[in-house]
């Protein structure tokens, strides 16, 4: 019911942790423990988004079915809880699966802390993040968003077939990912280390075509790096792709951002 796989970014304290900033695990002194069976991996995936909180079994049919459960769809996911607590108890990953892995009149509870799940302690480097940046302090900021997006080793819950309550937080996930990424860059080009984001940068831009902050922050390392023209160039190719693509012109920030290039130009 298990593969071992060792991960050396567990907390190292014997209990036991399961990341969802990657392919879902259920992780041990360094060894996944999660269950193999698509429909009770994905089971566990809902479970673990709601740490110690009652997860509605209209929730879990619908993530494990969609709009066609079978028949027999009641009986059919304690079928799944069954192989989840079996999962728990084999592994010895809790000393009473029941007691995890809790039945409520109108769903289940697993009860967790949310400490236990990575994304917690991406949230708090993240929130760390924004209150060093807020202070002034852009290195600390760019080393505790680096240390968030460390905690990922893949695309989020990579392992699962997500239905539409899955797939809904791993878009969430992307997001707060997108967030952390966008701070930490501009941290490091507020503490003065643009030159060295210019690779990765035109890397990302790459990537997010049409991602305008990624753009904006490439043009701006560009600026500070001396390399203006580069800059409008890479404004020129969002601007045609952007118009081509959406129909729509660059945003306020990167029209003013634009006008500032131009600017400089004119005062040389």
């Amino acid at each position: 019911m298990y593969s071992e796989q060792q991960r050396t970014d567990e907390p190292a304290d014997g209990g036991v942790h399961f990341s969802v900033l990657g392919p879902l695990e259920v992780l041990r002194d360094g060894v996944d423990y999660a269950p193999s069976a698509p429909k009770v991996l994905a089971l566990l995936a809902v479970l673990v988004m709601r740490p110690g909180k009652m997860v509605h079994i209209d929730t879990l049919i619908r993530e494990l079915w969609s709009d066609n459960p079978p028949r027999t769809v009641r009986t059919t996911l304690h079928t799944y809880v069954y192989h989840l607590r079996r999962c728990i108890q084999q592994n010895e990953l809790a000393e009473d699966a029941e007691k995890l892995l809790v039945t409520k009149q109108s769903g289940y509870t697993f009860n967790i802390d949310p400490s236990q799940v990575d994304i917690h302690r991406f949230v708090r480097l993240q929130q760390t993040g924004y209150e060093r940046q807020a202070a002034g302090d852009h290195a600390g900021a760019a080393d505790a968003c680096r240390a968030a997006l460390d905690l990922w080793s893949g695309p989020p819950l990579a392992n699962i077939h997500c239905g539409p309550v899955l797939s809904a937080y791993r878009t969430e996930l992307l997001e707060l990912r997108r967030s952390v990424l966008h701070l930490r860059i501009e941290a490091e080009i507020v503490s003065g280390r643009h030159r060295e984001l210019i690779g990765e940068l035109r890397s990302l831009t790459t990537g997010s075509p049409l991602d305008e902050a990624l753009h904006g922050q490439l043009m701006r390392a560009l600026g500070r790096s001396g390399r203006r023209s580069d800059a409008m160039a890479v404004y020129r190719r969002l601007r045609t792709r952007l118009a081509g693509e959406l129909g729509v012109e660059p945003c306020d920030d990167l029209q003013s951002l634009h006008r500032e290039l131009i600017s400089e130009g004119d005062h040389r």
